[in-house]
C-alpha cells in the first residue's frame, strides 16, 4: 500500500472520529460552560499526551518548534473548541456540522501558505465549489436567525485550517501523535489552571450524557483523532487529504439526526451529498504541479 493511500485512510479515520466532536460538544454545553469545557477537555488530553511522552520517552522539541506548536494550540486545543462550544448556544449542531465544509478550502490554504504545496487549479475549482455549496446551504438558512453562531463557525474554521495545516507540517518530522502531544502539553499549564478555576461548585446537576460528551471530546476529538488526522496529512498532503473533511458534514448529520434527534431536511443531504461529489473531483487533481526549472535548481 502506497504511502498516498495510507494517508487518505488515516485522513478518514480522522474524519469519522471528528464527525462526532460537535453532536458530542453540543451534549456537554447542555450541562457544562462552554469555556469550561474547552479547557477541561485540552487539559485532560493533555495530562493524557504527556504520559503518552514519558511513556515512550520522547525527546522534546526543538526551539524552533515552539512557535509552530504554539499556532496548533492556538487553534486546535483552544481556538477551534472554544469557538464551536460557544457557537453551539445559538445553532444546532446539525446546523453547524454544514460549516466544516468550508475547512478543506482553510486547510488548503495554509498549506499553500505555510507547507509550501502547489495544487493543480482544477483542485481549486472543485475545492472552492464545495465551500460554495456549504455556503450556499447556510445562507439559505438564514443567517440572521443566529449571526453570532454562524459567525463564531466561521472564526472556528479559520484558526482550525491554520492548526491543521501548521501541524501537518510539523507531523513530517516529529509524528503525528507526538505533534498534537506537545501541543496539549505546551498548553496545559494553561488549561489545567483554568479548567480548575472555572470548575463548578457542584457537579450534581451534571446528566450521564453531558459526562459522556466530556469524555468523547476530551479523548478521541482532542487526541486519537489527531493522531490519524496529522499522519494522513503528513503522508498524503495538506491540501490533498484536506479535502476529506467535506465528507465531515455528512458523518456529522447522520451522527445528530440518530442520536440527538435533531431535524435533517432533504436540503442538508443533497447539499452534503454534492460536496461529496466536490471531494472526488478535488482528488483527482490533487497531485502538485511539476516545479518549473528555476524551482528545480534550487
Amino acid at each position: 500500500m502506497g504511502r498516498t493511500t495510507t494517508g487518505w485512510i488515516n485522513g478518514l479515520v480522522g474524519v469519522l472520529i471528528f464527525s462526532g466532536s460537535l453532536p458530542a460538544t453540543r451534549v456537554a454545553v447542555a450541562d457544562f460552560d462552554p469555556v469550561f469545557l474547552t479547557v477541561a477537555r485540552a487539559a485532560i488530553a493533555g495530562l493524557l499526551g504527556l504520559a503518552m511522552l514519558i511513556a515512550f520517552r520522547q525527546a522534546r522539541p526543538r526551539r524552533s518548534d515552539l512557535v509552530p506548536l504554539a499556532i496548533v494550540s492556538l487553534g486546535v486545543v483552544i481556538g477551534f473548541p472554544l469557538l464551536t462550544a460557544l457557537a453551539l448556544r445559538y445553532v444546532t449542531s446539525a446546523h453547524s456540522m454544514v460549516f466544516i465544509g468550508l475547512l478543506p478550502m482553510a486547510t488548503a490554504l495554509f498549506g499553500v501558505l505555510r507547507g509550501g504545496e502547489r495544487p493543480r487549479a482544477a483542485f481549486w475549482l472543485f475545492s472552492g465549489l464545495g465551500s460554495l455549496l456549504v455556503v450556499g446551504f447556510a445562507l439559505s438558512q438564514g443567517l440572521a436567525a443566529a449571526p453570532i453562531g454562524d459567525a463564531l463557525m466561521l472564526a472556528a474554521i479559520i484558526v482550525c485550517g491554520l492548526g491543521y495545516a501548521e501541524g501537518a507540517r510539523l507531523s513530517r518530522r516529529l509524528g503525528g501523535w507526538q505533534v498534537i502531544s506537545w501541543a496539549l502539553v505546551l498548553s496545559l499549564p494553561v488549561t489545567a489552571v483554568a479548567a480548575l478555576l472555572l470548575m463548578p461548585a457542584s457537579f450534581a446537576a451534571v446528566e450521564a450524557p453531558a459526562w459522556a460528551g466530556l469524555a468523547y471530546v476530551s479523548l478521541f476529538s482532542m487526541l486519537i483523532g489527531f493522531v490519524f488526522w496529522y499522519r494522513g496529512l503528513a503522508q498524503g498532503g495538506i491540501a490533498a487529504v484536506g479535502q476529506l473533511q467535506l465528507l465531515q458534514p455528512f458523518f456529522g448529520l447522520a451522527l445528530a439526526a440518530t442520536l440527538l434527534g435533531e431535524a435533517v431536511t432533504p436540503q442538508m443531504l443533497a447539499s452534503t451529498l454534492a460536496v461529496i461529489l466536490c471531494v472526488v473531483g478535488a482528488r483527482r487533481f490533487a497531485a502538485p504541479l511539476p516545479l518549473t526549472r528555476g524551482e528545480n535548481a534550487r
